[in-house]
């Protein structure tokens, strides 16, 4: 597969670096980033065999089929600032996939939906002096193992056929060029464009202590159960009819929490 990725340009300030077959992405750019390397090295893998989620989650990428990528990234913003990251990168690969004709939805914080359902997935992982933003597309993934055939899709199964790999990359880096320079002085733009396509907004949901996962209440309505980074102990919950989501009051005091600020255009 390596032909593939021959020539390929990709934005200004990025750098490829394919490999056959590697661990993890997420993994190889912390040891880059650690050997000195600069903002805008962008690790490809042919297979990755330790491919991993949020809290570890395995995370399968069928070599030829998918597209694993992890991009290191230098921010010069306080670090505090460092977690609006996840957000950059979730609205980049949802408005990158648009341009293949779908409609894609972030769920926050790190997962990109098609109808939905998964089609991507996306780590962001800091350190000292870095962070690695690692993310996993199914471009042209055919099938799903039975446990995730209700719940995950690919640009194929979508679209009817699959755009080549490093056409999916270029258009994800090109948003991602965008919105990395707006975790600062340029947020409140990036929450307004984030709000457009949060799958959550006007979902009822329910704020505990995992994860985001599919409920319904007493009467049968399907809601959203789940919880954001920070949002400390014991339940929060909107309740069988309550609304609530990116645009709710729960959700926009979880992300306040996350974000360390508060929400441009948003009161306390």
């Amino acid at each position: 597969m390596k032909q593939v990725w021959q020539g390929v340009e990709l934005p200004d300030e990025f750098r490829l670096d394919y490999r056959e077959r590697t661990g993890s992405t997420n993994d190889d750019a912390r040891e880059a980033a650690r050997a000195g390397a600069a903002e805008g090295l962008v690790i490809v893998a042919g297979t990755q065999e330790a491919g991993r989620g949020r809290r570890g989650a395995v995370w399968v990428c069928p070599p030829g089929e998918g597209l694993a990528f992890t991009v290191l990234m230098r921010p010069t913003e306080n670090k505090a600032l460092w977690p609006r990251l996840s957000l950059a990168a979730g609205l980049a690969v949802a408005e990158g996939l648009e341009r293949f004709g779908v409609l894609a939805e972030v769920k926050w914080p790190n997962d990109v939906w098609i109808g939905g359902k998964k089609v991507a997935g996306i780590l962001v992982e800091a350190g000292d002096d870095h962070v690695a933003a690692g993310i996993g597309i199914n471009v042209g993934v055919r099938g799903f193992p039975p446990a995730l055939g209700d719940s995950a899709t690919s640009l194929l199964l979508e679209c009817g056929e699959a755009p080549p790999l490093p056409v999916v990359l270029a258009t994800v880096l090109e948003r991602l060029q965008l919105w990395r320079g707006k975790i600062g002085a340029g947020f409140g733009e990036l929450v307004r464009h984030f709000r457009v396509r949060c799958a959550l907004t006007g979902k009822h949901v329910q704020a505990a202590g995992g994860g985001w996962r599919a409920v319904r209440d007493r009467g049968g309505n399907r809601g959203w159960r789940g919880a954001f980074a920070g949002d400390g102990g014991g339940d929060s919950q909107a309740g069988a009819g309550g609304r609530g989501a990116c645009a709710g009051k729960i959700a926009q005091n979880a992300v306040r929490r996350f974000l360390g600020v508060a929400l441009a255009g948003e009161g306390a």
